[in-house]
């Protein structure tokens, strides 16, 4: 045999991959705003032509007239930081109690089985159910709309961050205890990180249904609030300000998952990224 039928075949240099463009880097953000365009452009000219009932559901130009109205009264930031308050205490509290509790509960079989007749019960039950108690307790200030909020957010996250605890690796839990890690050690540097994508799941569920909460509380019992906003328009038939309250919350709610996802991107810069990502 020859020298040259015996030689190994070379291996071609591995391809550098070319850095991001900018389109690449703003995929997500061209394509959201995009569909917004789309959309907002086709209702609009849909209630132009009569497609759609002013009357029932105004216009997009219509809203941001009535907003940039609201929005110069000082009955509307008094509202504004009603809502937010309620927001910001409940939603706190809920984060506060709800993450140490779920990492007790799946981490200690006992104080689960302890809490699971509770956490089935009262997240079962509909939170508007509890609003006459809630105003009885409370009465119509702030405490009874932090009271619903504190509801709607705290079992988002107690559930999957007690279930973040249940589903760790045992692989891992049987390594780390190999190695002669004790139950705080393992605890801390195995179950903890393996819990932060179900408590981040739970922090954007919690959003949600925090600003559910503010909502049905301002609509039910408040005397001030977005929610009061909303209601007060919806009497007067003024549909531009109904919707520009309602655009107020979906926003809240896009720009608070948004944050999280940045926290959660924050906290799992260990992952391995995905090919083609």
């Amino acid at each position: 045999m020859t020298a040259a039928s015996t030689s190994l075949p070379r291996r071609s240099a591995p391809r550098r991959r070319r850095p991001p463009n900018w389109f690449q880097r703003r995929e997500r953000l061209v394509y959201a705003v995009a569909g917004l365009v789309i959309f907002a452009t086709f209702w609009e000219v849909g209630s132009r032509v009569g497609f759609i009932n002013e009357l029932f559901f105004s216009r997009p130009s219509a809203i941001v007239r009535a907003g940039f109205e609201e929005i110069q009264l000082p009955r509307f930031w008094v509202d504004f930081k009603a809502s937010a308050a309620a927001f910001g205490v409940g939603y706190v509290i809920a984060i506060v109690s709800a993450i140490p509790l779920g990492l007790a509960a799946g981490w200690y079989r006992r104080l689960q089985y302890t809490l699971d007749p509770w956490l089935n019960f009262l997240n079962s039950l509909p939170r508007v159910a509890l609003l006459p108690i809630l105003i009885i307790w409370f009465g119509l200030g702030l405490e009874s709309k932090v009271a619903v909020v504190f509801l709607g957010a705290f079992f988002s996250i107690i559930i999957p961050t007690i279930q973040g605890v249940k589903t760790t690796d045992r692989r891992l839990l049987d390594v780390a205890s190999s190695f002669g890690a004790s139950r705080a050690r393992v605890f801390l540097t195995v179950v903890g990180p393996a819990t932060v994508p179900f408590i981040i799941t739970g922090l954007r569920l919690g959003v949600a249904r925090a600003l559910i909460g503010v909502v049905t509380g301002e609509l039910f019992a408040a005397s001030s609030g977005l929610g009061v906003m909303i209601s007060r328009a919806s009497a007067s038939f003024q549909t531009d300000r109904l919707l520009f309250g309602v655009l107020i919350f979906t926003f809240a709610g896009i720009l608070g998952v948004e944050a999280i996802r940045r926290v959660e991107n924050y906290f799992q810069r260990w992952r391995p990224a995905k090919q083609g990502a």
